[in-house]
């Protein structure tokens, strides 16, 4: 039931810039790209980018929310997520988190499941399951990136 660090994710207010820095600058590769209509009232799209041993950075731009600090920015969209082995290893933490009265948001995410939870500070933290495998990049990921910044 040990965490491991599965990803991060991070809001950015500049999706072109921000592809070219991790793309070209600290030479990431761009994994696989994600987008949708309402993320907090948001158009969004979420650059994924590999780190070693299978680790990612997810970069989530919004349109019409400029600074991190905008307050309309959703919660969920910065958080620090780990992951456990098995669907099991959740449930336990599920139970875990039960026992200190710690509240949990559940989502499935098709090939993942994962709970959001604050800790003290307000941190947002993510346990996924199973941890992300992402072994190449997905096809059409720059396309998915250049589609949204177009639009």
């Amino acid at each position: 039931m040990t965490l491991a660090l599965d990803h991060v994710a991070i809001p950015v207010h500049d999706a072109a810039a921000t592809c070219r820095f991790y793309g070209e600058v600290l030479e990431l590769p761009l994994v696989d790209a994600l987008y949708g209509d309402d993320w907090g009232g948001h158009p969004w799209l979420m650059m994924i980018f590999g780190l070693a041993e299978g680790r990612q950075i997810a970069l989530v731009a919004l349109r019409g929310v400029a600074p991190a600090e905008d307050p309309r920015l959703p919660r969920d969209v910065r958080h620090v997520a780990m992951s456990v082995a098995t669907l099991r290893d959740l449930d336990r933490w599920k139970q875990r988190l039960g026992a200190h009265h710690i509240e949990y948001v559940e989502e499935d995410h098709g090939a993942q499941r994962s709970i959001y939870f604050s800790d003290p500070s307000g941190v947002m933290l993510e346990i996924t399951a199973p941890p992300a495998a992402v072994a190449a990049p997905v096809q059409g990921a720059r396309a998915i990136v250049d589609g949204w910044l177009a639009g």
